[in-house]
């Protein structure tokens, strides 16, 4: 049972810290997109959003891309470009 629990943890570990490795550059937060504008960007390429949060250095986005299928994305903030992408296959 222990070595079950041991097994169990190890895995979320691993899975937590694959979807930490996304990195944006430290910049100056007044260099930074607003988030009502970068969320307007986004909602105009297609992306329906159901959860916008700020992750260390990037903005992350949860939910939906123009085709529907079910994202998680991290973007530089000042620049806008995805610095991670999972899409749901």
């Amino acid at each position: 049972m222990k070595k079950l629990f041991a097994l169990a943890l190890l895995a979320s570990f691993v899975s937590s810290a694959a979807m930490a490795d996304a990195k944006c550059d430290a910049q100056p937060k007044e260099k930074w997109q607003k988030e009502a504008d970068f969320k307007q960007q986004l909602t105009a390429q297609g992306y329906q959003i159901k959860k916008f949060k700020t992750s260390g250095n990037c903005y992350e986005i949860y939910g939906k891309n123009k085709d529907g299928k079910k994202v998680e994305i991290y973007f530089d903030p000042v620049s806008g470009k995805p610095v991670k992408t999972n899409i749901e296959s």
